[in-house]
């Protein structure tokens, strides 16, 4: 499923649309919501992590604009055993990391067992690897335990991403990482700047990858947590792109001769992360009293303004999407104060205050905190806000004694069980027998109209077990110089293509 992306500003139909000669070198400065607090997309999966490391870190495979896998660092697409458990990977040859060593199987299953056993999405499939081995200089083979349909997906994806370090560099922690990327990292100042620069040894992938031009000298990754700041300064030429942009500034940005803004038409859901392993959270009942009394039209509205940023829907993928189902979505949107009360009077409830992480830096994220504050205080609820940067909010979300509830948001992603939050695993730790067999059946099931049926199941757990609290559908709003060409609308925008007119 492509994102719909589009480039609203005079007759230009998508977001690659810079008029007037091109100037061939120089510098990209992006604005993105904090600093990536790490430099080691496997232990992250905060988008601004991504957005940054991708450039200088590469994975296995990688998707296209259509969201099919394709290779990147792999030569080809794997070969699977007719059991569906043995997956011989065979590896580009002449690819060099940042350091001057040349690429070769030992250094990638080397990473891809680091991965397993430290990223999340990877320790989700841990007990079903069997072996990760090097079978030949330019060849690893995967052996599973029993069938995983998702796990090329799962290799290609960009956070708790499964990125090939050099062998030598190892270790539970890496600090200074070492890619293979068109960029390489220069320097980095907290709340200052990240700068990359070309990686003259690039090697560039196959045609299914799409040319990495490496355009840019530099490319610089500002730090502004504000979102006010980041409009400001795309629409005074300081920044040439900015990124999660507020959609109070449309029309702003849509009438500038400076910039222009990109909208990513039915991006992704906000979402409430529940917390099943400490706190009120871990009672169904107070789990279903949330649910219950959450009021989603008001807070989209109060989180984007306008309907065309929004749809209050309940299925977890949207209508277009493989995976949409309407399976227990009468669960959705009850906004019922009183029947709140009902499950806060059969759970006890004793004025315990539920605690929201929130943050400020997504603002629609703190927009939708305060409506539900608001609605959970009228059924019964005693509600403490929590309002941190967002790189605080990172840290206290792996404390389980610090919230019952943290706010939090995704695309919309080609594969369900890339969302974390489905699995024991994740910090949230939603664990219920039922549900780890319906999701240990979807992983296993390889035909995709049979997945289609289990997926309706895993909705129905989800409502059902109040595994997580989805508020709707919301387009997200980006900005880019007019002058920028090259950079594909995305949730996490790469610049290695980017040019700007003189």
């Amino acid at each position: 499923m492509k994102f719909r992306a589009t480039c609203l500003a005079g007759a230009a139909a998508v977001a690659l649309c810079a008029a007037g000669p091109l100037a061939a070198q120089g510098n990209v400065d992006v604005a993105i919501i904090g600093d990536a607090d790490t430099f080691d997309p496997m232990i992250s999966t905060k988008d601004v992590v991504s957005i940054v490391t991708q450039h200088f870190l590469e994975t296995l495979y990688t998707f296209d604009e259509n969201w099919q896998v394709v290779p990147l660092l792999a030569a080809d697409m794997p070969t699977i055993s007719e059991d569906g458990t043995t997956y011989t990977i065979p590896l580009r040859e002449g690819v060099s990391f940042h350091d001057g060593s040349t690429m070769d199987s030992a250094d990638v299953a080397a990473s891809l067992s680091r991965w397993k056993d430290v990223a999340s999405r990877g320790m989700a499939i841990a007990d079903q690897i069997g072996s990760i081995e090097a079978t030949a200089p330019s060849e690893i083979t995967i052996t599973l335990t029993e069938p995983y349909a998702p796990l090329v997906t799962l290799l290609a994806f960009s956070n708790s991403a499964a990125v090939i370090y050099p062998e030598e560099i190892i270790a539970p922690e890496i600090k200074e990482p070492i890619g293979t990327g068109p960029y390489k990292l220069e320097a980095y100042q907290p709340d200052q700047y990240t700068q990359l620069v070309r990686f003259d040894d690039y090697t560039q992938p196959g045609e299914a990858a799409g040319e990495r031009a490496q355009t840019p000298d530099e490319i610089r990754f500002i730090p502004v947590p504000d979102t006010n700041t980041r409009v400001e300064g795309l629409l005074s030429g300081q920044f040439d792109y900015a990124d999660s942009l507020s959609t109070e500034a449309f029309a702003r940005i849509e009438g500038s001769d400076v910039a222009e803004p990109v909208l990513l038409d039915a991006f992704g859901w906000p979402l409430f992360a529940v917390n099943h392993k400490k706190g009120l959270m871990t009672d169904l009942n107070i789990r279903r009293a949330v649910q219950a009394a959450l009021p989603y039209d008001d807070m989209l509205f109060a989180a984007f303004g306008d309907e065309k940023f929004f749809q209050t829907d309940g299925a977890l993928y949207p209508e277009g999407w493989p995976w949409h189902t309407e399976a227990a979505t009468e669960l959705y949107n009850i906004n019922d104060p009183e029947k709140a009360a009902e499950y806060l009077a059969e759970a006890g409830y004793d004025g315990q205050p539920l605690r929201i992480l929130t943050s400020r830096q997504y603002e629609f994220h703190y927009q939708m905190a305060e409506v539900a504050q608001m609605a959970l205080e009228m059924a019964g609820f005693t509600v403490q806000l929590d309002v941190v940067d967002w790189a605080t909010l990172a840290q206290n979300r792996d404390n389980p004694d610090l919230w019952d509830i943290y706010i939090t948001h995704s695309p919309f992603l080609p594969e369900p069980t890339l969302t974390s939050s489905l699995f024991g695993t994740a910090r949230e730790g939603w664990v219920n027998p039922d549900k780890e067999e319906v999701l240990e059946r979807f992983t296993r099931e390889t035909d995709l109209d049979a997945r289609k049926a289990i997926y309706a199941e895993l909705q129905e757990q989800v409502y059902g077990d109040v595994g997580m609290i989805k508020i709707g559908n919301f387009s997200a709003v980006q900005g880019k110089s007019r002058k920028l060409s090259g950079v594909v609308p995305s949730p996490w925008p790469a610049f290695w293509n980017a040019a700007k007119a003189e």
